[in-house]
């Protein structure tokens, strides 16, 4: 005989709305991409969901679909670029520039994985092409926050903000999808000094100009 509590219990689930459904698959799905890629079945989704596995095709057309909402929702630039938005403008640029280095870092290093997923199955196959665009319009977001970053100290430099900004992207994404296997990582104050500095050493005033 069923109890009380187990028939509201399903109640309350056969009550969820289509969008919070939506909502608990795709997070249900995000860690098990990451342990997976793009791998995962349906039925590890639902198993994690705690749900039959038809469930997922009542929300979500394919595999597919709820993949790409998960890669969307886990590859959201909006809390990196909220972090580059609340450092401090009283801190010089190379300050700046090194946090701001250190959380771009973090956000591709920690999505390593699913940046590969989203370009095989995004970029590659064509066959998402809305999905695409946002993601791309993630990434001009980035862009444009780490530049509003540095405008500040234009003067200082020899290439507009959005250029240093999409040198600095670039250092970061080789160093966390750099194609040669190298464990070794550069931190934020080595990749910002890399691009202030360069490489050369600093001529003292005996040894003229580099």
């Amino acid at each position: 005989m069923t109890s009380p509590t187990g028939e509201a219990r399903r109640r309350r689930v056969r009550a969820m709305a289509p969008d919070d459904r939506r909502a608990a698959l795709v997070a249900a799905t995000v860690p098990l991409l990451h342990e997976c890629g793009l791998d995962v079945s349906t039925r590890q989704i639902a198993q994690a969901a705690g749900v039959a596995e038809g469930t997922i095709f009542g929300v979500f057309p394919d595999k597919d679909s709820l993949v790409v909402a998960a890669l969307m929702h886990a590859l959201d630039p909006r809390p990196t670029i909220e972090a580059i938005a609340a450092i401090d403008p009283a801190e010089g640029l190379r300050e700046r520039l090194a946090r701001a280095a250190a959380l771009i870092n973090e956000r591709f290093t920690s999505n390593a994985h699913l940046m590969a997923g989203a370009r095989k199955l995004l970029f590659a196959s064509e066959s998402h092409p809305e999905a695409a665009a946002k993601m791309a319009a993630g990434r001009e977001r980035l862009h444009s926050a780490l530049a509003e970053l540095i405008e500040p100290d234009a003067a200082l430099l020899r290439r507009p903000p959005g250029t240093v900004a999409r040198l600095l992207l670039l250092f970061c994404g080789a160093n966390s999808f750099g194609p040669f296997g190298d464990p070794a990582r550069f931190d934020g104050d080595e990749l910002v000094s890399l691009l202030l500095d360069g490489l050369l050493v600093a001529s003292g005033p005996d040894h003229g100009g580099a």
